[in-house]
């Protein structure tokens, strides 16, 4: 369970994210055009499975981040042109049906182009993205599948089917919101326990649509709690309440942000899984952590209870914290990544304590979110930080 030392200071946060913006810019300098997934002894480039190009908008994600936070003109410039230049070869991909992360795609770059430019263009490609990703909606079940098969249901996609909810509240579409309404109550009943922990994967019957299963890629067993996926649910479960105002989505987000404070270890940085066996114990995730923290500053802000959302915001803190002074990359200039102690896949042995985009895009989503949403920044409101 996280135990509580001295609050961050913020200039370490923004220390931590200055230096995420160098590594960016590095990368972009030494393997400009490229879109990496995870590091190999510290270096992006190399020629590890590529699967689904799911990670291809945290990149340009980042650069969207370092735009809003840039004060200077040259620098906002700098980071937009960046950061148009990698988001626009995304753009096909908002009809790409052979995924179920195209949230990721494009919450992550057109969503926040979007939000700064107004074009409705990039908005249509936004919607068109959520059309696409409901068309592997399977009525016989009422889920969305993964990629691995039809009969899978996977809870990453809980951070994917905010693209859905968007198209649907942009264009005034009951169906889209009805697939992606039926999809969150679907997973919340049949992979997130009763405990607020989650399995990873169900697998459906497909000719009943009856659920059959809880199964696992890359956690340890079908009934452990896979911490990475607990992040996932924790941060989708509040994308869902944000759109729907359900309190169901809001009383499940707590169940797994209660599950992953009281369960993680005492600095905030949980093991891969929450029950791997002792030999693998020690090996920690700090992608998840990075998640969970910015799933954590997300959900505060949702509650009507201000002490909870004030306790949620400080174990934020604390988690980035420990990930600001622990497990970093700054202080070795070889490393290309922001984020040490990432594990990709720990049953194939890939990308285990090394950087992975993902980790390193939302780590800094988090710290921008601390940096601008801290009581400094702004007035509490109804006692929320």
């Amino acid at each position: 369970m996280i135990q509580f030392g001295p609050e961050i200071e913020r200039d370490a946060l923004a220390s931590t994210l200055d230096f995420a913006a160098r590594q960016v810019r590095r990368l972009a300098a030494d393997h400009p055009g490229y879109y990496p997934i995870y590091t190999s002894a510290g270096k992006w480039k190399h020629d590890g499975p590529a699967w689904s190009h799911w990670c291809d908008g945290f990149l340009p994600g980042m650069m969207w981040i370092f735009h809003r936070r840039a004060s200077e003109p040259a620098d906002k410039g700098f980071w937009m042109d960046l950061a148009i230049e990698y988001s626009r070869p995304l753009e096909p991909r908002q009809f790409d049906k052979d995924t179920h992360d195209l949230g990721f795609i494009f919450l992550s770059t057109y969503y926040r182009w979007y939000m700064i430019t107004r074009e409705p263009r990039l908005n249509d490609v936004l919607v068109q993205a959520g059309r696409t990703m409901a068309t592997r909606f399977k009525e016989k079940g009422q889920y969305l599948c993964s990629f691995v098969s039809e009969d899978s249901l996977f809870i990453d996609i809980m951070m994917n089917v905010g693209i859905i909810f968007y198209a649907a509240r942009e264009t005034n579409d009951r169906r889209l919101r009805d697939i992606a309404l039926r999809h969150v109550l679907t997973t919340r009943r049949h992979l997130v326990r009763g405990d607020g922990s989650t399995a990873h994967e169900g697998i459906f019957d497909l000719d009943s649509g009856e659920f059959l299963r809880m199964t696992t890629h890359q956690g340890h067993r079908a009934d452990s709690c896979w911490s990475r996926g607990l992040a996932w649910a924790l941060y989708g479960f509040a994308i869902s309440y944000e759109y729907t105002h359900d309190p169901r989505f809001l009383g499940t987000a707590q169940d797994c942000a209660d599950y992953f404070i009281t369960h993680t270890n005492s600095d905030g940085i949980p093991p891969w899984d929450f029950q791997a066996p002792s030999e693998t114990r020690k090996i920690v995730d700090t992608s998840a952590a990075a998640i969970a923290a910015s799933g954590l500053l997300r959900l505060c802000r949702l509650l009507p209870d201000p002490v909870k959302g004030f306790y949620y915001w400080s174990c934020a803190l604390h988690i980035l914290k420990t990930l600001c002074e622990k497990h970093t990359a700054a202080n070795d200039p070889e490393w290309e990544g922001i984020l040490k102690g990432s594990v990709y896949h720990m049953q194939k042995g890939l990308g285990v304590n090394e950087s992975s985009i993902w980790g390193d895009y939302f780590f800094c989503e988090a710290l921008e979110n601390a940096l601008r949403h801290s009581p400094v920044n702004e007035k509490k409101t109804n006692g929320h930080p």
